[in-house]
């Protein structure tokens, strides 16, 4: 990032974040944290005890949904004071937040153009916008995916390929870790040889293991491209806890789809989709990569209302936008992508490490108290959040619900996401109730 662009996200970092995270310093503790970060979330950090004990829940499901900061709150009923004030003339000021929401996920990626940002409402909606611009008239989509891909983009490919739009190869996990499916690099780069595949869809960390590729990834992305397919990475799993870089470190992925839902502390619906520049700035000129999901906002000249025979689009990454965008979403997601974007600046290393130490002392916990040791190993390998393997994972997530510890189960596995908000205590306490509970399922 140029220092002309640092200075210029900076500014749209509000003071009270930006002053928190200034506050840290160099290192990152739990002491650090709990007076100047815990603070900024005082609101779901004070909900009350749970129903049933003399204490609150330990919320340990931080890799699923994150917890909202205060300003949240604040900000969602700022952006409908708006339309209740204003009326039709809060577009100006929803504009410039939705241009403030791009800039901020640009800087999070590490990229200098906000405008390859393209709000979206999920990723499996970026998803769909790049595959509704490679369709061929002549013949399927040939792409290749892991079997260990979110849902929504599993399904999503599954089917295009019944409409016959896409011919999709999948790998499969070639190696585990005590039923743990394990994938590696060199069966993804096979298939895409072997398949002449337009299309590379990989996680940077799988949702349901946590495995993370972070380096592996982009040694993934530049074999694809020199096998001739595009590359797009979901970035969701990574993203707010393992800095990514595109533009300058990784020139190799087209395509990136994230969202704010899990460590970016900012719900659901405020997702965005990556395109390199490489496809942006020649989008009215012959065989330019534009896709079928489009809209009037994508539209050159959006406001002139002109209705020209052939479809004329905006510059840039603007091309990708698509209908009247839903504005909520964007001020929902404001406060977590700042403090997010504030710690990755300042100190975004120590916060993957801190997340690491975090795991490191859960396990050990959790061993100390008898509970089998969680997996995968090593633990660097692998994103935010530990697994617990169990025969009936659903039923143990859901035991330890009603002992006020929230976690959540992903087949045979518990996962155990602490995150920054999380104190030591409660993960000791957690694994005193784990070892409790475990001996009645």
């Amino acid at each position: 990032m140029t220092a002309e662009t640092r200075k210029a996200t900076d500014a749209l970092i509000r003071p009270a974040i930006r002053d928190a995270v200034a506050q840290l310093g160099e290192e990152l503790t739990e002491d650090s944290l709990r007076e100047h970060i815990w603070p900024l979330f005082s609101r779901v950090l004070n909900r009350p005890n749970h129903p049933k004990l003399d204490r609150p829940e330990i919320y340990l499901a931080n890799h699923s949904l994150g917890r909202p900061l205060d300003c949240t709150a604040d900000d969602v009923m700022g952006a409908l004071d708006l339309w209740y004030r204003d009326i039709d003339a809060a577009w100006g000021p929803w504009i410039e937040a939705r241009d403030k929401f791009r800039a901020l996920v640009a800087a999070l990626l590490g990229v200098e153009r906000a405008d390859c940002i393209v709000p979206k409402t999920s990723a499996g909606q970026g998803l769909r916008a790049v595959l509704n611009a490679l369709l061929k008239p002549d013949r399927p989509i040939t792409i290749v995916a892991t079997r260990g891909e979110f849902d929504s983009i599993d399904f999503i490919l599954k089917m295009y390929a019944d409409k016959g739009w896409a011919a999709v190869h999948w790998v499969e996990a070639s190696d585990d870790q005590e039923g743990i499916p394990i994938y590696w690099s060199r069966e993804i780069t096979a298939a895409i040889k072997q398949h002449k595949a337009d299309l590379l869809v990989v996680s940077g960390a799988f949702f349901s293991t946590g495995q993370v590729f972070d380096g592996i990834l982009w040694k993934i992305a530049k074999e694809a491209k020199e096998a001739g397919a595009l590359v797009l990475a979901d970035l969701y799993h990574t993203v707010g806890i393992v800095p990514p870089v595109l533009d300058q470190g990784n020139p190799w992925v087209d395509f990136a789809i994230g969202g704010s839902y899990k460590y970016t502390h900012g719900g659901p619906g405020a997702c965005w989709l990556y395109i390199n520049p490489r496809h942006l700035d020649h989008e009215n000129e012959p065989g330019a990569l534009r896709t079928l999901d489009t809209g009037w906002f994508a539209k050159k000249d959006t406001f002139n209302y002109e209705r020209t025979d052939t479809p004329l689009l905006a510059p840039g990454g603007d091309a990708w936008l698509e209908s009247t965008p839903p504005i909520l979403p964007i001020y929902q997601a404001m406060a977590g992508l700042e403090l997010t974007v504030a710690l990755q600046a300042g100190i975004g290393v120590r916060t993957r490490q801190y997340s690491l130490e975090q795991q490191a002392f859960m396990r050990d916990t959790f061993r100390a108290a008898g509970v089998p040791m969680f997996k995968p190993d090593p633990p660097a390998m692998f994103g935010a959040f530990s697994l617990l393997p169990h025969n009936n994972a659903a039923a143990l997530s859901d035991a330890l619900r009603t002992e006020g510890v929230n976690t959540d189960a992903r087949g045979n596995c518990v996962r155990f996401g602490p995150d920054i908000l999380n104190s030591r205590e409660e993960l000791e306490l957690t694994a005193q109730i784990t070892a409790r509970v475990m001996k009645s399922i």
